[in-house]
């Protein structure tokens, strides 16, 4: 195979380029290197360039190699990768003047650019199912929790209450548009490089459309140069996929902090913890750690495949095809590990609600309340009323009280203090401005943590989710259809 080259590879090739490179593809790309072959020669014998005799030989043994999922032959390594093997074993079977024609107008850069594009939508779809499993999780703890008050936080201080399922609808909230994001990526990648040729597509009068349409995809790539040159679309998947595991990586932090004894809102199941190995107390939420700190992997594979990218002619080079989606299947397996760990993790999470009402109560997460009712019944401005809650507040701290034991006394003596002015406020008032509960459900502006409003995002995130789950159905339908398509036609052709 090597032709002009008359010196065998060196053996430093072949254990660090040509073998890790036939192993990977045996791990997953024989049978589709197979498919390739039988669209390819079935469009040759269609369009009249091959004959039928020749066309049924080969794919004869075609079917043979694919019937064990696995080549039943001896890899060679000094033939550069796993494609030449199998064309090696199909010229040994039928001989070079029929397995010869096989190859007859493509390439191997075609070919391998459309076998990676085929191996990473398998892998792509069936994420894609993952993640709408784990929005499902995500959607059923929302609603579990839709009138869990809790205190929500900025800066990692109590801020004003919420609910736990306000929080996880907004984390839904940019679940939804990840999947956005990850699916849009999918037309792209979906495209066919086949009949690109090596660079400069074939003389040979070929149908692409026929290739395209046999191998699931939803049309052509348009430029030959273009189809052997483009991997922009490992970066677009690895960056979609990146965001959303910052986003998980985000959420998971959150329940990391809120796992702890300190916070005890949450705690997780034994399945996803691990003790320590002297310290008989530990409860450690192993899992959470993992998802955190896997986002950082997506990262640096993108800028991988960035860099291998960054600088290279508009062609096809080694790397280009190979260096650059080096680290693309490992990705892909990361993203795989962190929806799976996710998933598995938020359904062993205990939600400790009398806990979070509870410091909902007594760390002054619902005094801007106290302030907007000053505003609302004593007229005066938002500014003024912020700093009257705020002596209170101070003067609490001070005195070692609770947010709960704030009073018309206390109200009335730092707000003549502060303005000279002494503001008219019942005790129940008061109490009812400072109940977190009564301080969520008056939220109910559109976006808002009112249990009310919160049911009505969570219906639309669901309507999403839905239509989400049924489009995909519909793209993973057309690929088992044009498998299907495949086969058929292959063995009428063998049947004839």
């Amino acid at each position: 195979m090597r032709e002009r080259i008359k010196e065998q590879p060196a053996p430093e090739v072949i254990e660090y380029l040509f073998k890790p490179g036939i192993s990977n593809d045996l791990a997953r790309s024989y049978s589709t290197i197979l498919a390739i072959n039988e669209a390819h020669v079935v469009m040759l014998m269609e369009e009249g360039i091959i004959s039928k005799e020749v066309c049924k030989k080969i794919l004869t043994i075609s079917k043979e190699m694919d019937l064990l999922g696995e080549p039943t032959f001896a890899i060679n390594y000094n033939l550069e990768d796993l494609y030449f093997n199998m064309e090696a074993y199909l010229i040994k079977k039928v001989g070079l003047d029929v397995g010869g024609q096989q190859h007859t107008g493509r390439s191997r850069n075609d070919m391998l650019a459309t076998m990676i594009r085929m191996d990473s939508r398998d892998i792509f779809l069936r994420l894609c199912g993952m993640f709408n499993d784990l929005r499902e999780v995500l959607l059923h703890a929302a609603q579990e929790n839709l009138d869990v008050v809790m205190s929500g936080y900025t800066h990692l201080q109590p801020s004003e209450p919420i609910t736990m399922g306000h929080y996880f609808a907004g984390i839904l909230h940019a679940l939804d548009r990840d999947y956005q994001r990850i699916i849009n990526a999918y037309s792209r990648l979906n495209r066919c490089p086949l009949g690109s040729g090596a660079m400069a597509s074939t003389s040979f009068k070929i149908n692409r459309e026929t290739t395209s349409r046999l191998l699931g995809f939803d049309g052509y790539m348009g430029n030959s140069l273009d189809g052997v040159a483009s991997r922009d679309y490992v970066m677009e998947i690895e960056a979609a996929f990146g965001i959303m595991m910052n986003n998980l990586s985000r959420m998971a932090h959150d329940l990391y902090v809120w796992a702890t004894p300190e916070y005890g809102y949450i705690e997780v199941g034994g399945s996803v913890a691990v003790c320590s190995s002297i310290m008989p107390q530990k409860k450690n939420p192993m899992t959470l750690e993992h998802i955190k700190a896997k986002a950082a992997h997506l990262e640096g594979m993108f800028v991988s495949a960035f860099s291998c990218l960054k600088s290279t002619p508009f062609t096809h080079a080694r790397d280009i095809s190979c260096e650059s989606v080096s680290y693309y299947y490992s990705a892909l397996k990361e993203v795989e590990a962190t929806i799976q760990l996710t998933l598995i993790t938020m359904k062993t999470i205990k939600v400790n609600k009398e806990v979070m009402l509870k410091r909902a109560k007594n760390n002054f997460c619902t005094v801007t309340e106290l302030a907007n009712n000053l505003v609302r019944y004593n007229g005066i401005s938002f500014r003024e009323a912020h700093e009257i809650v705020a002596e209170i507040v101070a003067y609490m701290v001070e005195h070692k009280k609770s947010s709960e034991e704030i009073d018309q006394g206390i109200l009335a003596e730092l707000s003549m203090k502060a303005f000279s002015r002494k503001m008219t406020f019942t005790n129940e008032q008061i109490a009812n401005a400072l109940h977190p509960r009564l301080n969520v459900c008056s939220k109910d502006v559109a976006g808002g943590p009112a249990p009310k409003e919160t049911a009505e995002q969570l219906h639309r995130l669901s309507e999403s989710l839905k239509n989400d789950t049924k489009g995909l159905t519909l793209l993973q339908k057309k690929i088992a259809m044009a498998k299907t398509a495949l086969q058929t036609k292959v063995d009428s052709i063998l049947a004839d």
